[in-house]
């Protein structure tokens, strides 16, 4: 592609996401900079949100807050509920995710905390 072309579907890729969430996300605007990183990124973004494999499109964006709400990532968070809402998720599915997230996201510092614990106080594990 030409530099030409890159900045035009560059462009194409930022009305999309702007129309989809309202808004231009920090890390679109970023990448949007270097085309060679952020038009292969979107293109990953959109193979996985927008393609009907397995799970249906609700099913992805609730996947995705899942993983948004357990690693703490609150921009994220917002966007993928609102996605998933908006896809018919109801309240009741998207509160059961993130309960089911916060559990993740405490055993997961659990995991590293309890280890580092172990280790500091000459605890034996198996």
């Amino acid at each position: 592609m030409t530099k030409e072309e890159d900045e035009k579907t560059v462009e194409k890729i930022l009305e999309r996401v702007r129309k989809v969430c309202g808004f231009v996300p920090v890390t679109n605007q970023i990448l949007s900079e270097r085309p060679d990183l952020f038009i292969p990124y979107s293109s990953l973004s959109g193979a996985i949100f927008e393609n009907e494999t397995k799970f249906d499109k609700k099913t992805k964006h609730l996947l995705a807050l899942a993983a948004a709400a357990a690693m703490g990532s609150e921009h994220c968070i917002r966007n993928q509920m609102r996605e998933s809402v908006a896809l018919g998720a109801t309240e009741e599915e998207v509160l059961e995710v993130l309960v089911i997230a916060a559990y993740m996201g405490m055993t997961r510092s659990q995991s590293y905390s309890f280890r580092a614990y172990a280790e500091q106080f000459g605890r034996k594990l198996e």
